[in-house]
């Protein structure tokens, strides 16, 4: 063996030691909060993902859409009829496109409703609060009392936020925070979304 193999042996038996003492200090079990955010690709598209994931193991998840509901969502479509899936959608979509603050308001207020009934219910397993940010952002919602539900909700329960621009606080109480980054965007170079690959 060259001495650059047995360097690069030894750098990997290191690295493995690491990871395997990272291993054994997680002892903690308990629910999370996922905060995926930034101004890149695919933060909604990663939570079904995960939405995916936990139906295949047969848990109970709930997903409430604050911006896209109305949009068509090649994951909700697929996935809906999935018994254990309850999916919640804000009746407005895009609140840049109704320009009623009002209505925005009431509309955000009663898919809020449906949010914390999830986060109360210690059977569903999962919950995404997907494009949640915006609500913040605009004022829809209180900062307040998402935390409030956020902290209160069962110690089994993980939840996942996504939205550009997350909230400081929402960041801070957060396990696992995520920003998807920008490098490049097909749209900014004129071409449409894609069925199938963008929804």
């Amino acid at each position: 063996m060259s001495d650059r193999e047995s360097r690069h042996q030894q750098s990997m038996q290191k690295l493995k030691a690491r990871v395997d003492e990272k291993v054994a200090s997680a002892t903690e079990q308990r629910g999370l909060l996922l905060v995926f955010t930034g101004n890149g690709k695919g933060k909604t598209t990663a939570a079904w993902g995960t939405v995916t994931r936990a139906l295949g193991y047969g848990y109970r998840v709930g997903v409430v859409q604050f911006i896209k509901g109305l949009w068509e969502c090649g994951e909700r479509d697929r996935l809906e009829e999935d018994p254990n899936l309850d999916v919640a959608i804000m009746a407005t979509g895009f609140t840049w496109d109704t320009q009623n603050r009002e209505a925005d308001t009431r509309a955000c207020g009663e898919v809020w409703v449906e949010a914390e009934r999830l986060l109360a219910d210690p059977a569903v397993y999962l919950v995404v609060l997907d494009e949640i940010t915006y609500m913040l952002k605009f004022g829809y919602l209180d900062i307040a009392t998402v935390k409030q539900a956020l902290e209160n909700r069962p110690p089994e329960q993980t939840v996942i936020i996504t939205g550009r621009n997350a909230h400081r606080e929402l960041t801070a109480m957060a396990d696992t925070v995520t920003e998807m980054q920008e490098v490049r965007h097909a749209f900014n170079n004129g071409l449409q979304a894609r069925r199938g690959i963008d929804y």
